[in-house]
């Protein structure tokens, strides 16, 4: 994508970034290199004085809450705008990168020397590395953002400043194969229905998840009981939440909503049901943010029991969506035919094709040995006659035979020839 701004003057200015990093990420990580070029199109022959590029990131957080108090230093920063509120602001820096492209850095002072640029297509390629530290997820919420761009400033001394602007994602990964992540999560309770000597009886609730991580696109398999010793018809529910917590001039605003939801069977009164592994699957949301110091996302698994005329019994399960997901081979969110397929490969390795048969007990035992077993029965010359004759008799011949006896001489070696 190319960000292009022109001007009257016939200069083209336009702001090219090349993709992210590599495996289809799709924005950049701490320690990554960000690289793009300016592309710089006149139509004559142009005086400049510099071509500067600057990269930014920031999180940003900002609300209005109740009526300015005198002499406070909130009061000093509300707005006109704000219907008399306090205007609380609060700012972090992640990235501050200047290069010139063009001109001197940093320039002289009184000095008026300009650069003479001949018409047609330039092209003036830049990279930066971001910081080894930790960045913050790039994320846009209620009450602030978390944001990082690339501007590429073009300094003429005859006209206005021409500027064109990229803002770029950055992700900072979390790896849910953490032994912390990869905990299950089980939680339960109970509420009475009614009040005072009105009571209707009981409702309980008890939900686990195999784990605390998961990743965009993945289904949480939901394994819950609910048992219903009430009078009332209730509903069982699942829902996925985020929470937005903004922190300024030591203050939090916070800002909560439903992202993904699912719905069970009513369960009647003195009634049970069980969810064995009921799924709810995760929408494209942004990752957990947890290492910003004034925005936090978090998110949780609230599985709740609506109740008609009374409060909802909710059991909230944390949960932190991640970047890069589970490789644990058992784990239950993999399809039954993945496992299948990947625990049945190995037989196809092993197995022949044509199995080998099983060798005859006569050809690994001696004649001697064979005859003091097996008893010798008189065959019929004719099947009719055979047939008439009552089956018990037969019953001998087709019994399991006795095995050789084990001895570690052997009964009949072979002779070998002493040289």
């Amino acid at each position: 994508m190319v960000v292009e701004e022109s001007s009257p003057s016939q200069a083209l200015l336009a702001l090219a970034l090349s993709e992210a990093a590599a495996g289809g990420s799709p924005g950049y990580s701490c320690g990554e290199t960000v690289s793009g070029r300016v592309l710089l199109e006149v139509a004559a022959r142009l005086p400049l004085r510099a071509l500067r590029l600057e990269a930014s990131g920031q999180a940003r957080a900002a609300w209005s809450e109740g009526a300015a108090a005198p002499n406070t230093p909130s009061a000093a920063t509300a707005g006109s705008g704000g219907g008399g509120g306090a205007r609380l602001e609060a700012e972090v820096p992640y990235l501050d990168v200047r290069q010139h492209l063009l001109g001197q850095d940093p320039c002289p002072a009184g000095d008026e020397s300009l650069i003479m640029l001949e018409a047609g297509k330039h092209e003036f390629p830049f990279s930066f590395q971001l910081p080894q530290q930790p960045l913050a997820t790039s994320f846009t919420g209620k009450y602030g953002s978390i944001q990082y761009c690339v501007k590429a400033t073009l300094e003429r001394p005859t006209a206005r400043s021409q500027t064109v602007k990229r803002e770029f994602q950055v992700i900072s990964h979390i790896d849910v194969n953490s032994p912390l992540l990869l905990t299950p999560v089980r939680r339960s309770q109970e509420k009475m229905i009614g009040c005072w000597f009105f009571t209707s009886g009981p409702v309980s609730l008890s939900a686990k998840i195999e784990r605390k991580g998961y990743c965009n696109g993945e289904a949480i398999p939901i394994y819950a009981e609910i048992e219903n010793c009430s009078s009332r018809l209730i509903v069982p529910k699942a829902a996925i939440f985020q929470t937005q917590t903004y922190l300024a001039s030591g203050k939090t605003k916070t800002f909560r909503q439903m992202v993904a939801n699912v719905r069970g069977n009513h369960v009647a009164s003195g009634s049970t049901d069980t969810w064995n592994g009921k799924t709810l699957k995760i929408p494209p949301v942004t990752p957990s943010i947890l290492d910003c110091c004034i925005i936090r996302v978090e998110y949780s698994l609230a599985v709740y029991i609506h109740i008609p005329g009374a409060k909802k019994l909710m059991l909230e399960l944390p949960l932190v969506i991640g970047t890069i997901p589970c490789t644990t081979f058992s784990s239950r969110n993999a399809s039954l035919a993945s496992q299948f397929s990947m625990d049945m490969s190995w037989l196809a390795l092993t197995m022949p094709e044509h199995p080998e048969a099983p060798p005859n007990y006569a050809d690994i035992v001696s004649e001697e040995e064979f005859s003091r077993h097996v008893t010798i029965y008189p065959q019929s010359v004719d099947c009719d006659e055979q047939l008439c004759c009552p089956m018990f008799a037969y019953i001998q011949e087709f019994r399991f035979q006795p095995p050789p006896l084990y001895s570690e001489i052997d009964p009949h070696p072979t002779e070998v020839e002493n040289n």
